[in-house]
């Protein structure tokens, strides 16, 4: 683990993941098994789960702000493993749709996550199956020009499940999101920028990671008040129609803890004296 404040102690994780902090309110977790092109295991699965809850709730203090995700070696994540999945299907083993449902937080506890602290994709190689639905429910997506993604369960006899389908027809449309999962397609990253608006910067690879924290770091020097009020709002947007998601944002706690609290006094009189803010951490909901 690096970084220089001491008060980041995250909690106890396997080698599977990866936990640094390489600016100051950032934590980055980077998937830790190359060899198998970061196909997820229950290990790896329920490692992060223990530290995104970990990053949810620890606003307190606010040390974590945002978060980056990417994975060790030459690919993001390649999904499920299918090897295990197979075993499971030829024993007779089927407990996939009560999985699914019991499985609040989606493919890696991360592609259902409803979280108020921003999330960025550093996509180093590519995404695909389960992987790809992780991306979906990103905030902000950064990959390599190499990277290339794919929903290709139909070709192995499975669905998306996990999250991805709808994720996929609310950002792409209906016809491209019909286009990758129904054909199971791999795309390129940029035509998952330019075509289907999943990824929102393609950068050189050598550059994926450095771009992911430059973006990290323009987040936190907001009001992170602000910026988790925000995150809610976009949440609700999602789930509601438009003025039923504008009075939930409206009258809801974030929203009471930006009017209510310090960062909107520090932020407004910052830009009256013409000097930069001072955020202080907000007040845990």
């Amino acid at each position: 683990m690096t970084g220089t404040v001491e008060l980041y102690s995250p909690p106890p994780h396997s080698e599977q993941l990866i936990v640094s902090f390489p600016a100051e309110h950032v934590m980055m977790l980077t998937l830790n098994r190359p060899q198998s092109r970061n196909a997820m295991t229950l290990q790896m699965q329920k490692d992060l789960e223990t530290l995104l809850d970990w990053f949810s709730e620890e606003s307190a203090l606010c040390l974590n702000r945002v978060v980056i995700l990417t994975g060790a070696g030459k690919l993001f994540c390649a999904g499920a493993d299918l090897i295990e999945w197979n075993k499971d299907q030829q024993s007779g083993k089927s407990e996939e749709q009560e999985r699914v449902a019991s499985n609040r937080n989606g493919f890696g506890s991360i592609s259902r996550r409803q979280l108020i602290k921003p999330i960025i994709a550093a996509v180093n190689g590519g995404a695909h199956g389960g992987g790809t639905e992780i991306v979906l429910n990103c905030d902000i997506v950064v990959a390599g020009e190499d990277a290339k993604f794919a929903l290709p369960e139909v070709k192995r006899g499975v669905v998306a499940a996990a999250g991805g389908i709808p994720r996929i027809s609310q950002i792409s449309g209906h016809h491209f999101a019909a286009e990758m999962l129904l054909t199971g397609k791999v795309v390129s990253a940029i035509d998952a920028h330019e075509r289907f608006h999943f990824v929102n910067v393609v950068v050189r690879p050598s550059e994926v990671v450095s771009e992911a924290i430059r973006v990290a770091k323009s987040i936190v020097a907001n009001s992170p008040d602000a910026v988790q009020c925000t995150k809610q709002a976009l949440l609700l947007s999602q789930s509601y129609n438009l003025e039923e998601a504008f009075m939930r944002s409206t009258f809801s706690s974030e929203s009471s803890r930006v009017y209510k609290g310090e960062n909107i006094k520090e932020g407004l009189k910052a830009f009256t004296e013409k000097r930069s803010p001072a955020w202080k951490s907000p007040a845990k909901l």
